[in-house]
């Protein structure tokens, strides 16, 4: 099963205040450890929501919002794309992680990706096919 394991941010992260010199090397022993295993699939930082937008959808029209965003306890400050066996699997390996905000108090959210077997008949053969399609096309861009 693959889970995301969101990084929530914090008032510091949306500050843009940057990880020290020990949590860039305690993250990168903890993401070694984690690619070893063969878990981590992707992982990345995200900067504040000041340099983000979104883009809302009410029907057919489409609004665009700068950042920064409320509700710091919201948003995202980083993430990884695990691949696990189980949600308790993941739940063991978050719990591994160094503090991803020192001096806050900080949270990880797992949260299962979707696999095609999840939709039901709704995702017909022909769909199911054209994602495989893509995927491979995305791996063959990856590789490049």
């Amino acid at each position: 099963m693959r889970v995301m394991v969101i990084v929530k941010a914090t008032k510091n992260s949306e500050a843009g205040v940057m990880p020290s010199a020990q949590l860039f090397e305690d993250m990168g022993k903890y993401n070694e450890e984690l690619v070893k295993a063969g878990i981590m699939l992707a992982g990345e930082g995200l900067q504040p929501s000041v340099k983000g937008k979104r883009v809302q959808f009410s029907g057919s029209k489409r609004t665009v919002v700068d950042g920064p965003f409320a509700e710091t306890k919201e948003l995202i400050a980083g993430f990884w794309l695990w691949q696990v066996k189980s949600m308790e699997e993941a739940v063991e390996w978050a719990r591994r992680c160094p503090a991803p905000m020192p001096g806050e108090d900080s949270e990880l959210e797992i949260r299962p990706v979707f696999e095609a077997d999840d939709f039901g008949q709704e995702f017909t053969p022909e769909l199911r096919e054209k994602e495989e399609r893509l995927r491979a096309e995305l791996e063959k861009r990856a590789g490049k």
